[in-house]
């Protein structure tokens, strides 16, 4: 019976080495998952470089008035959706209306003028030159007509005083001093006459002076329609309507700022470490995650990288070479355009917290 139960006991024995091996291969297991693990996690991030410091970003266009006056049509609400070329709202145009008006009236009295110097340079330069030949032919007839009166004057001094008369002496001596007269103020006259270019001239310098004002006229015309054309807004661009600060009935000012028009097209700026940028190409493809977002999958790729990083654009610049000096990484904004996923009518909003992976080569 002794013996039987030894036997049993020698038999029970080897129960202990076999649950003391279960450790040494549940660590194995472990060791060897974490080892697989590891080398999956390591293949499959080989070659991405990610950021979680981005946000989604583009163009937002200050909408701001030209001309001041009270908002007598408002076309958009708050976040309303607009197109390129649709009503935003409408300034009241009756003042700028009447200067325009004004301004059309003013164009017209100057083309008038215009028209008349320009008639009157025509009739100078035929009649300076009719008058100078007219002059001419006066003056040759004074000559003449003083030639024949001296003559007589000196015949009548010449003769015998009794072939004559004191009062045909006289006659011939008043009649000398009138031709006289005569043949001064032709030559006068044609020393007037004489002057034909620079008549001339003057009469051009008077075109060119209202055409000067012609020009002026038209000019305050075409400000003035531009004014009123300033009176109704349009949408610049398509986009959404943000941050709104005008309402009907408002009264406004040129430069002031009405609202933000943020346009439909969105990529995103991304600010990777210095170090993540050794491989980084502009081209590469970039897998991209919203935040907002989850189940929302875009592809896009690398635009461009900045020339700088963003300490160095900052209002207050680091100035390393003061003081003591701390090594800190810097960041560089990466732009990421989106290609795929994204509907152009419903863009994201700016701002987003976005996750963009790139793959690098």
């Amino acid at each position: 019976m002794a013996v039987t139960n030894e036997a049993a006991g020698n038999k029970a024995t080897p129960a202990p080495a076999r649950s003391s091996a279960l450790p040494k291969l549940v660590f194995g297991g472990v060791v060897l998952a974490l080892i697989l693990g590891g080398g999956y996690y390591w293949l499959s991030t080989r070659g991405l470089e990610s950021t979680d410091d981005a946000y989604t970003d583009g163009t937002a266009i200050t909408i701001s008035p030209k001309v001041a006056g009270y908002v007598v049509k408002l076309a958009i609400g708050d976040n309303s959706r607009v197109k390129a070329g649709d009503t935003i709202l409408e300034i009241d145009p009756r003042d700028y209306q009447v200067a325009r008006d004004k301004a059309v009236a003013a164009q017209a009295l100057a083309q008038a003028q215009l028209d008349n110097a320009r008639v009157a340079l025509d009739i100078a330069k035929v009649k300076y030159p009719s008058d100078l030949a007219s002059a001419d032919a006066a003056v040759g007839s004074a000559k003449a007509g003083y030639a024949k009166a001296h003559a007589d004057l000196v015949r009548q001094q010449k003769v015998d005083p009794r072939a004559t008369t004191q009062q045909q002496i006289d006659a011939a001596k008043q009649a000398d001093l009138a031709t006289s007269a005569t043949l001064e103020d032709a030559e006068a006259k044609l020393k007037i006459a004489q002057l034909v270019q620079q008549n001339i001239a003057q009469a051009q310098a008077q075109v060119a002076q209202l055409e000067a004002q012609a020009a002026s006229a038209k000019a305050d015309t075409d400000q003035a329609a531009l004014n009123l054309s300033y009176t109704h807004m349009t949408a610049p661009v398509d986009g959404w309507v943000t941050k709104r600060n005008v309402d009907l009935g408002s009264y406004l000012q040129p430069g002031q700022s009405l609202f933000s028009l943020v346009s439909t097209q969105v990529w995103v700026t991304a600010n990777f470490k210095e170090s993540q940028l050794t491989h980084m190409r502009p081209g590469q493809p970039v897998r991209i995650n919203i935040d907002a977002y989850p189940d929302l999958n875009l592809e896009g790729h690398v635009d461009s990288i900045q020339m700088g990083s963003g300490s160095r654009f900052t209002a207050f610049p680091a100035e390393n070479a003061t003081g003591n000096f701390v090594k800190i990484v810097q960041r560089v904004p990466v732009k990421i355009v989106i290609d795929k996923g994204l509907d152009a009518d419903h863009p994201l909003p700016l701002g987003l917290s976005v996750d963009p992976e790139v793959t690098i080569k």
